[in-house]
């Protein structure tokens, strides 16, 4: 008897928040839409600008990624708000673009900095001069004590790792990106096996094992990135990196712990336990925040300091001059020799057919030679110990094979005695 009533309650409550979904979901989709509307439209046309200003490709292409995760999230959460079927795949989209925008952001400060080689350049000269180190000792530059370089000064002394401060930072995005991909469509997996549970704190879910992994990831990758601006923010600071770290990490964080938050709140019982109406209210707070975020990039990303051509070793200036002589003849009235003399400044990449061309295609090389060098880079130490484990038995095997042959020696000698 008590079962029955149990189940009563519970379809009852289900059917009552089903109600109260129905309700709220076309005026929740109007408003949302209308939010979503603006923040694409502020983006566009800041990416626009971007793409007509483009006079500085290595750092504007990556500028260009990072706003382009504002309308991919409002775009994504309005059709996961209006459809919730298509929830999961739109939830996959967003978050392999969230790992995408992050790199492209850390991207972008190096790019400010000059590149990888003027960071590499700046982080060792800062290294050398905290070590009391002569510019000239190629001797010791092979050298460097491991306790001035080890792994732990990333966690208190940053400044001294020179280089390979720039390595750790790269590999933390990197492996982010990596792992944010690969568990979206592990995600997708687990919910096609029904195994996955979104939301849903239980052991025979795969939802919080994947919580989990990706929090820790994200937070690593986050982490590198403040380490890296610390070490890096006075050299930065004409671009007001503050602002633009703020305005971004915000949006990722804000997103994912939202998400957390939810699911939390829905695992004591704060909001009923429906799966549309969780995921309807992460989309419906991720419309209104990425209004305000296209708003804020607005500012923070301007295009004011691209509109003029850069001193850059590729322009071209050119001047056509043009001469017209007339002449007086009789009572008509023509001028005399006249002179005009134009100059023209021709800069590479400020048309938006080469800036989308070189966004796509040297922004996808770059990537592809990262997420290529963190590969090579995590697989190294796993080879480094699988070659030392056979060097190990290979060593082994040898003394074992000397040993019988001092044996065998040995008992051939007793019986000639």
């Amino acid at each position: 008897m008590e079962m029955v009533i149990n189940n009563d309650d519970y379809y009852s409550s289900v059917s009552e928040s089903e109600i109260m979904y129905r309700k709220i979901h076309e005026p929740g989709l109007i408003v949302a839409s209308c939010f979503a509307l603006v923040a694409f439209s502020l983006s566009i046309f800041l990416i626009f600008q971007h793409l007509r200003s483009y006079t500085n490709p290595p750092e504007q292409k990556w500028i260009v990624a990072v706003l382009f995760i504002v309308p991919a999230y409002a775009t994504e959460s309005v059709i996961s708000l209006w459809n919730p079927k298509f929830s999961l795949a739109c939830d996959i989209l967003r978050n392999c673009y969230e790992a995408f925008a992050l790199y492209s952001f850390g991207s972008y400060l190096i790019a400010c900095l000059g590149g990888e080689r003027s960071v590499i350049e700046e982080l060792e000269n800062e290294s050398r001069k905290l070590l009391n180190k002569p510019l000239i000792e190629e001797a010791s530059e092979n050298h460097i004590n491991e306790r001035n370089r080890s792994f732990w000064n990333f966690f208190t002394r940053p400044c001294v790792l020179g280089k390979e401060l720039l390595t750790i930072e790269k590999f933390g995005l990197v492996q982010y990106m990596i792992l944010k991909t690969v568990c979206a469509f592990l995600a997708l997996l687990l919910e096609l096996l029904g195994v996955y549970g979104d939301g849903e704190f239980k052991w025979y879910y795969g939802y919080p094992y994947l919580a989990v992994v990706l929090n820790f990831s994200q937070m690593w990758a986050l982490y590198c990135l403040v380490q890296f601006y610390n070490v890096t923010h006075e050299r930065l600071q004409p671009i007001k990196p503050l602002a633009k770290f703020i305005s971004f990490k915000a949006i990722v964080f804000a997103t994912w712990w939202q998400g957390v938050a939810i699911a939390l709140l829905r695992a004591f019982g704060a909001i009923p336990k429906q799966g549309e109406l969780q995921s309807g209210l992460q989309d419906f707070l991720i419309c209104i925040e990425m209004a305000i975020a296209a708003v804020a990039h607005m500012y923070v990303f301007s295009t004011e300091r691209y509109h003029y051509v850069p001193a850059i070793k590729h322009w071209s200036v050119t001047a056509e001059s043009s001469r017209e002589v007339k002449l007086e003849d009789g009572d008509n009235d023509t001028p005399a020799a006249l002179e005009k003399q134009e100059i023209k400044v021709e800069a590479p990449g400020t048309s938006v057919t080469e800036s989308v061309q070189d966004i796509v295609l040297e922004g996808g090389h770059h990537v592809v030679s990262d997420v290529v060098l963190t590969i090579n880079q995590a697989m190294g130490p796993v080879e480094k110990g699988v070659t030392k484990i056979q060097e190990t038995f290979h060593h082994r095997s040898d003394d074992s094979g000397e040993e019988e042959e001092t044996e065998l020696k040995i008992e051939e000698h007793v019986e000639e005695d």
